[in-house]
């Protein structure tokens, strides 16, 4: 509310063009007319099907690679490197590629997405399955528990707390590169278009309620694994 009274003040003293800075009263109207009988409501549910196949794609593929490379320090450890240097790579760098494997279309945002948020989540499951209590580890064992029923049993559950920060960042990271991939690769709906739209043909309402979608969805996934996160995993930090 702050922001957008210093952005309401800001207009009122005219510190900035109002062609570039319209009142905020205008974005929130183009935000209305764009959600009601517009387009941007398709662009929203388009961008949230691209997030979330890509962050449930990561998901499928880091938390059972997670758990393993986890149990299995050493070898976590001989492949870190290479997880650190991608995780530590900007998804735009490696449009290029994903463009070349699988050309123009939801495909290429999805994989780089997904490509992205798999590489935060395998790494937080990883150190949260190696961080996991060793007396219940060593129970397990000593009571006769296969390695499968201890990867399932004992090292997937210690890691739940850890693995749900992973998944948290790794949703958001999702949607970021949706976005952006929108904005530069081909498409014809989604967020990420009708914000570039906008600005190219200086719409700037429409602009700002772009942005305020895009701002909106995140926050409102971040809600969401919060809540699940304390509804599911409420001995977290205990």
């Amino acid at each position: 509310m702050l922001l957008v009274a210093v952005w309401w003040l800001a207009t009122v003293l005219k510190v900035a063009d109002p062609v570039l800075l319209p009142p905020p009263q205008k974005a929130l109207q183009a935000l209305i007319d764009g959600l009601v009988g517009g387009p941007l409501l398709f662009d929203f549910g388009q961008t949230i099907y691209r997030t979330v196949l890509s962050f449930l794609i990561a998901s499928a593929i880091a938390i059972p690679l997670g758990v393993m490379l986890g149990a299995a320090e050493k070898l976590y450890r001989s492949v870190e490197f290479v997880i650190d240097f991608f995780r530590s790579t900007p998804a735009s760098a490696v449009f290029p590629l994903f463009l070349v494997l699988f050309g123009v279309g939801d495909k290429t945002k999805i994989a780089v997405a997904a490509f992205g948020a798999s590489l935060v989540i395998l790494f937080n499951v990883a150190y949260g399955v190696m961080n996991a209590r060793k007396t219940r580890v060593l129970a397990a064992k000593v009571m006769g528990a296969s390695r499968l029923r201890v990867l399932v049993d004992v090292y997937l559950w210690e890691s739940l707390p850890q693995t749900f920060i992973g998944m948290r960042n790794g949703i958001s990271l999702s949607l970021v590169i949706i976005v952006v991939a929108e904005m530069f690769i081909g498409s014809s709906n989604g967020i990420g278009y009708r914000l570039i739209e906008a600005q190219m043909l200086f719409e700037m309402p429409t602009m700002y309620a772009a942005i305020f979608a895009a701002g909106a969805l995140g926050y409102g996934m971040n809600w969401v694994f919060l809540t699940i996160e304390k509804t599911f995993v409420h001995w977290g930090g205990k």
